[in-house]
């Protein structure tokens, strides 16, 4: 297959879910356009191009996270997130019967907890909780070791439940279900906006 017809193969099929995982890192529908963007001129401008669908996504998914963490040492400052995806009115992350303005308060306070993490945390995070990698992928992607990217997860667990997780003052209304875990939640979400 020429590389042509798997760039326009990928773009086609998996475009939505690329940018839809630029979104998670970036936390802006623009620059999530331009990760994409960029990864893809990246992997196809190279010398050594994808013969294959599955494995230019996977060089693609590799260069977006390059290129992100990049970015970051460059700018050094961690731009301000206004909120992680679009509402959608058919189908809610926190359930289809929940009240937008609940809907719009989760999503809001999970990219403000996001954004607190390093890029390095996020990528991990992300990568596990939302794209289900094991450690051992995820370190390979990242060019890490494993070590690392447990350090990095438990860093990033750490820091989204202190943003996240409900003070332990507040007492829960009695109708009201109990809260699924927060890294449940992102996990949740993700899967929706795939």
């Amino acid at each position: 297959m020429a590389w042509q017809s798997v760039l326009d193969e990928l773009v086609r099929d998996r475009g939505p879910a690329l940018l839809g995982h630029a979104y998670l890192l970036t936390g802006d529908v623009r620059d999530a356009e331009d990760l994409v963007q960029d990864a893809l001129v990246k992997v196809f401008s190279g010398r050594r191009r994808a013969d294959e669908v599955g494995s230019a996504e996977a060089y693609v998914r590799r260069a977006m996270h390059t290129i992100f963490v990049d970015g970051f040492r460059r700018r050094r400052h961690w731009a301000t997130i206004r909120h992680l995806t679009a509402a959608r009115e058919t189908s809610p992350p926190d359930g289809p019967h929940a009240p937008p303005e609940l809907v719009v308060g989760n999503r809001l306070a999970l990219a403000q907890a996001l954004a607190t993490l390093t890029p390095r945390e996020r990528a991990c995070v992300v990568l596990h909780h939302v794209e289900d990698l094991p450690v051992g992928e995820i370190a390979e992607v990242l060019g890490l070791s494993t070590g690392t990217v447990k350090r990095y997860l438990s860093d990033g667990r750490a820091a989204l439940r202190t943003h996240l997780e409900p003070a332990s003052d507040a007492s829960p209304a009695s109708d009201a279900p109990p809260e699924p875990p927060i890294l449940e939640r992102i996990a949740v979400h993700a899967r929706r906006t795939r």
